[in-house]
């Protein structure tokens, strides 16, 4: 090959790889999306990305058969997911209320290693996503399908039932579209979503408290008392926030406890073993939420400790989960929110 011939191809693949960002990038938040919808997991749902798109360029040059560039990249990212979900030893992850009953006995500390947990999704993602909203033929809003109860609960469908909701109900897509990305008849989509839908109905009832960011003043201030309560470690406080038949879990641990005296029980108990706490607001599932760091001793650095999310119902908390170490400070980074604080100096995200 001739200079001339290699230059001439090294344009030609220059002008390919623009092309291809420029179709594919748009699409890289909710493709993001709909793999954590499917795996659970933040970090599992960015390597399925960045596999989807390595696949989506080399098979660049036949995208055109196969009709829309969004469909054909949804193909893809589907594939991927259920190739790792196939190889995963358990193809569900969970949060503790699935794995037992709630318990009023003190944790102690140990995580379960062979049980993998839902993990939270970074509203800032969510903000990067041009136009989410689905059609009118979804069953979910796209409100409703980011939140942690809804994520967690689709975990418990076989993956192959999963990406058929997924697709049908929360992305609008026809029988027949599904049919087409995923292989099969539209029987047999239609058979597999409404098996999925049966299960889901159990696990995901209607008329679950409603969840989001904050909405009016009475919401504010009820996350500016909770923030408070933690960096005075103010157990009075905190419980007050709480309905009488508030949930509290924190994965990794399996530990869970239901009701308003069993949380105050484990916070009082908890809340001795620490100095301190700084929190910081932040957004995860279209949920209200906080990075807390703390620290053992007085004038130490504020070391990354958990990632809080909660679920708020009638001006109250109806369910707190605290990702507690360590795998809290391990979705820090996720959150773009540093893993450690000087003592005297407050977390300033622009800085």
């Amino acid at each position: 090959m001739t200079k001339f011939e290699r230059s001439n191809e090294q344009d030609t693949a220059a002008v390919a790889r623009r092309r291809f960002e420029a179709l594919a990038e748009p699409f890289r938040q909710e493709i993001r999306l709909h793999c954590y919808r499917m795996l659970g997991s933040v970090h599992e749902a960015e390597d399925l990305v960045q596999q989807t798109f390595l696949y989506a360029w080399r098979g660049f040059d036949r995208y055109e058969e196969c009709g829309s560039f969004r469909a054909w990249l949804y193909q893809i990212a589907t594939n991927a997911c259920l190739n790792a979900l196939a190889i995963r030893r358990n193809a569900r992850r969970y949060l503790p209320e699935a794995l037992g009953p709630a318990t009023t006995d003190m944790p102690d500390g140990k995580a379960t290693p062979d049980i993998l947990y839902v993990e939270p999704f970074p509203d800032s993602y969510l903000d990067e996503i041009a136009d989410e909203a689905p059609t009118p033929e979804a069953a979910y809003a796209s409100s409703e399908a980011v939140r942690l109860a809804f994520v967690a609960a689709i975990q418990d469908l076989p993956p192959s039932q999963r990406a058929v909701l997924l697709l049908r109900d929360v992305l609008g897509w026809s029988a027949i579209e599904t049919a087409n990305l995923l292989g099969g008849s539209v029987v047999s989509i239609n058979s597999a979503l409404q098996r999925a839908r049966k299960t889901l109905a159990t696990r995901y009832p209607k008329g679950r408290p409603a969840s989001g960011a904050p909405q009016g003043a009475r919401e504010e201030a009820l996350l500016r008392r909770y923030l408070n309560a933690w960096e005075q470690l103010d157990v009075d406080e905190l419980t007050a926030l709480l309905k009488e038949e508030a949930t509290y879990t924190m994965p990794p641990l399996p530990q869970w406890y239901a009701g308003r005296e069993a949380i105050r029980a484990f916070f009082s108990w908890a809340w001795q073993l620490y100095k301190g706490f700084k929190l910081v607001r932040t957004a995860a599932n279209g949920q209200p939420a906080f990075a807390a760091y703390a620290r053992a001793e007085a004038g130490a650095p504020w070391q990354a400790h958990s990632l809080h999310l909660l679920t708020l119902a009638d001006g109250l908390i109806a369910g707190l989960t605290v990702f507690y170490k360590p795998d809290g400070p391990q979705l820090f980074a996720a959150f773009r929110l540093p893993a450690s604080l000087p003592p005297d100096r407050p977390f300033d995200r622009e800085s």
